[in-house]
Parts: C-alpha cells; structure tokens; sequence
C-alpha cells in the first residue's frame, strides 16, 4: 500500500497539470529568483507567473524547506 503524500508535496501533480510544468522546473525558478523570503517569492509566482495562491505558496514552502535541510 502506498503511503498518502502530505503537506506541500500533496499539490505537485495538481500544479504540473494545471501549469504545463514540471515541479523541478518552478524549484529551479524560485532557487533562481533574487528573491529570498517566503512571501515575495510566493508573490512574484502569482504575478509574473499566473500560479494561485496556494501552489505558490506549496512551491515556495517545499523549495525553502529543501533548502533549509528541513
């Protein structure tokens, strides 16, 4: 049996299907973005890109959290 995937992690296959792209590819653009706090990032996603609040925000969290060693 498959474990229930939780937390940020459980919008990627909504994001890559309503977006066109894989999630790899939003992780490249935050970690290349000069941004570097939560919220900015999450705005810049929704602005510049068109993502909802919600999967920016799951983008943004997983990348920082990666990052982190979290």
């Amino acid at each position: 049996m498959s474990e229930t995937v939780k937390g940020p992690a459980s919008y990627f296959p909504s994001i890559e299907a309503k977006y066109g792209r894989p999630v790899a590819e939003w992780k490249e653009l935050i970690r290349s973005s000069p941004l570097t706090k939560h919220m900015e990032l999450v705005s810049w996603l929704k602005t510049e890109h068109g993502i909802g609040h919600g999967h920016a925000n799951a983008l943004v969290a997983h990348t920082l959290a990666e990052d982190s060693g979290r």
